[in-house]
């Protein structure tokens, strides 16, 4: 009666929780990117103004609860002097969401040489990876084809773990939905970083 009583205390008021790091240069469109999320995903939540939004300087923090589990995101700085900071965040993640700003054609080589520093780290070897080609709504803007051709060297360092490019808009919201699905999917199914069990608060 105790195991039965147990596991039901579980499944009403546990979820399973995964840590999702959202990382890119500074002005990428991560926190924009975060709070756009967490007002498509959380019923009540009344988010910000997203042209109000500025720059981050160390975290935030925010979670949505999909499909039985909980995804908590650490919006990291992007600044040059803040990256040495997240690998202090990668041993306890389950997944990344890399953002790139398409519309910042001088910074493409920059933000390369960060997610390819990101990508040598052996902790990340087995979490999932989302690219994501943001500010797709700015005329004129890089598009995912351009970009893939200049990361297209840095392939051979994603080894076998899930990974995928999409385009989006942070601002518009297009795109964010499909991101998150894919990355809940791939979170829940890693053999290799089991989730922490949380209660539901």
């Amino acid at each position: 009666m105790y195991a039965l009583l147990s596991g039901l205390w579980k499944y009403t008021f546990q979820k399973d929780e995964f840590c999702v790091l959202i990382l890119g240069l500074d002005n990428a469109g991560k926190t924009t990117f975060l709070e756009q999320t967490k007002t498509k995903f959380s019923k009540n939540y009344k988010g910000t103004n997203l042209n109000k939004i500025t720059t981050t300087v160390g975290l935030n923090i925010g979670k949505i609860d999909i499909r039985g589990s909980r995804l908590m995101f650490w919006d990291l700085g992007g600044q040059e002097e803040l990256q040495s900071l997240w690998d202090k965040y990668y041993a306890e993640s389950h997944g990344v969401i890399y953002l790139i700003d398409s519309a910042d054609k001088e910074r493409l080589q920059e933000s390369k040489q960060a997610y390819e520093k990101m990508l040598e780290n052996d902790h990340l070897n087995t979490v999932p990876l989302l690219i994501l080609a943001n500010k797709q709504d700015i005329p004129g803007c890089s598009t995912v084809l351009d970009i893939k051709q200049i990361f297209h060297d840095s392939s051979t360092k994603i080894g076998s773990r899930d990974c995928m490019i999409r385009p989006v808009s942070a601002l518009t919201g297009q795109g964010v939905n499909e991101g998150i699905d894919w990355m809940v999917k791939c979170v829940q199914r890693n053999p290799y970083r089991p989730p922490r069990q949380k209660a539901i608060t």
